[in-house]
């Protein structure tokens, strides 16, 4: 099937943006408006062009991932500059990640939505494809708003307040806009989202069998995950209901189209060895960034020291392998003596621990490239410069079928989640626990938010959650933790929740794993505890932006590049 994937490719040579910063105005392309707005062909190219600002994160800081400035992971070598969030030390002038590319996306969508006009096509309908180019082009400006809606969204999940930016500027008029209220802009989104699905809409598939592109259940989650965010401690310290209410029904919105699934972790394509564009075949998979290359470069990155031409990169931690339950749902306890002794595996080598932890975790005695993997002190995966620090190596995302072998290499697609199913569950059960409680129903939501979180826990095969009130909540919040492991939520929610500067949070563990012929001893070990000052629950902006205009104002505590 063809899929959009062709088009970006297409698109980069078509339709040339140059890669200016928000407030340096410049409408410059490879082709001129008449021609990019006059051909169906040009037309896609520049939607095309327009999606190639979805994010992924494989490592979006010279290859450490958002996850490694979190409790979940560490990132191995120091020089990278995701220590500069760790150690706190990034400012408007030492950036990190800031977002600020997806404004080129926010612009490009303005100048396409200003220009496009399907009716320049009618030239056409004499075509034996007409129809199709039609069905098609009549979807164009919907996917532009969302893609739109979606890359404002990254920027107020950073910022906070910022410009709400609908359509193109002059010069002068983008060095003088000022900010819109988070609250405002999370509205023009959820709005937008609700706009582009009624009927006529946005399509619950692709259209004419075309994969890749923007759908309804796309649409509605982002509309969930906007709203999830909105009514959040960081953005909602009163405890608004209505804005829970809101989130929840959101949520719903989503599980009530019953398109989607979630498999057991055993089946999931997701979680697949073939890997590859086996993903792209799970059932619970809303929206991907689609990779236009194969490439083998997350493994380099990523694998276990010892391995061909492996860097080791983004580690777990043992704080995030303390949060997978034994596999009987009791929380692991270090001071549990049966527990510490079967950490990973029993004495019979069966997995001791929720099975979401080996697809995400390559803990020591784990099985990677048909070679047992070896974190213990003086183990082959320990001992070289560049080891893991924390006794653990990325799983997720992994793939055993690439091959860094130079002799006999093998690259594949890595296509990256942005939505899925069990995030949706997981924003109806954590914003349905906030508006209601645990047990409880309302209009428009018959689910109970335990429900949802007992249905994310099956497809792990999973005891059921039993508790009430905050333990409920401490079971919402651990659940999304472990389940989005790596697909770059942690680093937000942290953030949304205001937990980021407790103790529990800052101090980052590993495990010290020591041999004794066949016998293993574990030690839980401080590795470092990260900086932490409340202005980092915000990015700042980029100082040369309030240089160059300064109405737009810093965040509070971010000021004089610091």
């Amino acid at each position: 099937m063809r899929n959009i994937k062709n088009y970006v490719v297409a698109a980069f040579a078509l339709f040339l943006l140059d890669g200016c910063d928000f407030l340096d105005y410049d409408e410059t392309s490879g082709k001129t408006k008449e021609e990019a707005y006059s051909y169906f062909n040009n037309m896609n190219s520049s939607v095309a062009y327009i999606y190639g600002f979805l994010p992924t994160d494989f490592g979006r800081v010279s290859d450490a991932m958002m996850e490694s400035a979190t409790d979940n992971s560490v990132y191995t070598w120091e020089n990278n500059s995701i220590y500069y969030i760790i150690n706190g030390i990034w400012s408007p002038l030492k950036r990190v990640d800031d977002g600020w590319s997806f404004w080129n996306g926010v612009r490009s969508a303005n100048l396409f939505l200003e220009n496009f006009d399907p009716k320049v096509l009618e030239r056409f309908q004499y075509n034996e494809d007409y129809d199709e180019m039609i069905d098609k082009a009549s979807k164009f400006s919907l996917e532009v708003r969302f893609l739109r809606a979606f890359y404002l969204f990254e920027l107020a999940k950073r910022y906070g307040d910022i410009p709400l930016i609908t359509r193109t500027y002059t010069q002068e008029e983008i060095n003088s806009v000022r900010k819109t209220s988070f609250a405002d802009v999370i509205d023009f989104i959820a709005k937008e989202c609700t706009e582009i699905t009624r009927e006529g809409g946005l399509p619950e598939d692709g259209i004419r069998g075309e994969t890749g592109r923007v759908t309804k259940g796309a649409a509605l989650a982002l509309k969930s995950r906007a709203l999830l965010y909105a009514a959040s401690d960081l953005h909602n310290p009163g405890h608004d209901l209505v804005k829970w209410e809101a989130a929840a029904k959101a949520a719903y919105e989503v599980i009530k189209m019953n398109k989607y699934q979630l498999p057991n972790v055993s089946t999931d394509p997701l979680y697949s060895d073939l890997g590859g564009n086996e993903v792209l075949k799970s059932k619970q998979l809303i929206l991907e960034r689609r990779a236009i290359a194969t490439t083998s470069d997350f493994e380099s990155r990523n694998e276990p020291m010892g391995y061909e031409g492996a860097e080791g990169g983004n580690t777990p931690t043992q704080n995030l392998v303390d949060a997978y339950e034994m596999k009987d749902g009791t929380p692991f306890d270090w001071n549990n003596p049966t527990h510490v002794a079967n950490m990973y595996y029993d004495a019979s080598n069966k997995e001791t621990r929720d099975p979401r932890l080996y697809k995400n975790v390559l803990t020591n005695g784990s099985i990677w490239q048909k070679q047992k993997v070896e974190t213990f002190e003086g183990g082959k995966n320990k001992i070289l410069d560049g080891s893991t620090k924390t006794g653990y190596y990325l799983r997720k995302y992994m793939n055993p079928s690439v091959s860094l072998d130079p002799d006999k290499p093998n690259k594949l697609y890595h296509h990256y989640v942005l939505f899925r199913y069990a995030e949706i569950l997981l924003n109806y059960a954590e914003a349905m626990n906030e508006w209601k409680g645990p047990d409880a129903t309302a209009e428009g939501c018959p689910l109970t938010a335990r429900a949802a979180l007992n249905q994310v826990r099956d497809c792990a095969d999973m005891k059921h959650v039993t508790e009430n009130g905050a333990d409920f909540t401490a079971k919402v919040r651990n659940e999304r933790r472990i389940e989005l492991a790596f697909e770059g939520h942690r680093f937000y929610d942290i953030r949304r929740w205001r937990i980021a500067g407790l103790d529990e949070v800052r101090n980052l563990y590993g495990v010290k794993i020591t041999k004794s012929g066949t016998s293993l001893s574990y030690e839980k070990v401080l590795l470092q505890q990260m900086y932490w000052n409340d202005k980092m629950y915000l990015f700042p902006y980029p100082q040369n932006e309030i240089y160059m205009n300064p109405d737009l104002g810093q965040n509070p505590g971010w000021s004089n590049g610091n």
